[in-house]
């Protein structure tokens, strides 16, 4: 049996929100103990963007198809100085504020397909020179609540086999050439700025609900409709 180390927040959803205090434990278990140097733990935040490598109409430029991320939350957190883990299991409490970097507006978690935005909590043990360290990183997810709440307004709906048929009809009252389909599409779009394939330090994420005409002359017609989102 090995000595091992975990990381359990005082949350099990792992929720926060920013200037909240995560409290949690560091839990080693080793059946025989040993000595270390210091059980260290950093936080870290950062929004990491990912552009697509499709090259625009016309152009010769090739785009990075990884940028370097933008920093959210970095700092180093001491949980225990150099000394001896005894035999069975020990528990070392840790607590701290999560605030962005110098003031740093911190955003909520997002897992994208070219945008992604992570917390994590990372702790390391170092042990002697013939032992490996224990290493442990936990993500934990940052929720922004809306800066004005919204007015109650309850709408009941159901959604059935038989509400979903012919709920809103398409109607196309004239076409010139003959019509091959006509398509519903429920979309998410991530958007990365960039100039001379360096990303900037912008992106938004949108949903919306496009209908597309397709003919038989190949020509298509899209017409696209934004959804807005709220919590």
């Amino acid at each position: 049996m090995t000595s091992t180390l975990d990381v359990k927040l005082n949350r099990i959803d792992r929720i926060f929100h920013p200037h909240e205090t995560v409290q949690g434990q560091v839990i080693i278990s080793s059946p025989k103990g040993f000595s270390h140097q210091g059980l260290a733990m950093k936080v870290q935040g950062s929004v990491r963007l990912q552009l697509s490598t499709t090259k625009p109409s016309g152009s010769s430029d090739s785009l990075p198809k990884n940028t370097d991320p933008m920093e959210l939350v970095y700092f180093h957190l001491p949980v225990a100085p150099a000394g001896k883990i005894p035999a069975g299991l020990s528990t070392f409490p840790f607590e701290f504020e999560l605030q962005g970097n110098d003031g740093q507006e911190l955003l909520e978690t997002y897992h994208g397909i070219y945008v992604f935005v992570k917390y994590e909590i990372v702790c390391d043990c170092v042990r002697g020179i013939m032992k490996n360290k224990l290493h442990k990183t936990l993500e934990f997810v940052v929720e922004v609540p809306l800066k004005e709440a919204l007015l109650d307004s309850q709408e009941e709906f159901s959604i059935t086999p038989e509400s979903l048929e012919n709920a809103r009809p398409i109607i196309i009252e004239e076409a010139t050439s003959p019509i091959k389909s006509v398509e519903i599409q429920l979309i998410r779009v991530e958007s990365v700025a960039h100039a001379g394939g360096v990303a900037r330090d912008a992106f938004k994420v949108e949903f919306e609900t496009n209908v597309v005409v397709l003919f038989e002359n190949g020509n298509m017609i899209t017409k696209n409709f934004p959804i807005v989102l709220y919590r």
